[in-house]
């Protein structure tokens, strides 16, 4: 398989009509991830309200894997529970890194991005997005942690 055989026409087409979220004006906590062997980039915006993500934004800079992830994300992630949103992350990885099955559900469309495993440079622009959430979920539980202490 070529390289070029990872851009397929779904995952092009997924890119290509990818949500614009923007920002949020006043979230929760922002993250920012990099890709140091793509330069792809991504910041999010994460709003939560009663254990769920209530308000998700984002700039991206990425290639179309990354874009593909996103934009899936950017249209399913508001009003998923925490624990769900970070089960499908652990899925992401495992399915790139360690052969396990694509999400299911309302994160189906990750599937797309599954021959992606059987190239590692990718793997980490594909779980940008992932990596940025789960960060600013880490700061926002962190800091309600701080706040239960005080």
């Amino acid at each position: 398989m070529e390289l070029s055989d990872l851009y397929s026409q779904k995952i092009l087409e997924i890119a290509a009509n990818q949500p614009i979220p923007g920002r949020l004006p006043s979230p929760d906590a922002t993250a920012r991830r990099v890709s140091r062997v793509c330069g792809s980039s991504i910041e999010v915006d994460i709003a939560v309200r009663d254990g769920k993500i209530a308000g998700y934004g984002h700039t991206l800079s990425a290639c179309a894997l990354g874009q593909t992830s996103a934009a899936i994300v950017a249209t399913r992630i508001v009003g998923t529970p925490i624990p769900e949103f970070r089960a499908v992350r652990e899925q992401m990885t495992a399915m790139l890194k360690a052969a396990g099955a694509p999400p299911t559900g309302k994160w189906a469309d990750l599937a797309y991005l599954e021959p992606v495993r059987d190239y590692a440079p990718r793997h980490t622009s594909t779980l940008l997005v992932f990596d940025a959430v789960a960060d600013a979920l880490d700061k926002i539980e962190a800091g309600q942690a701080v706040m239960a202490v005080t």
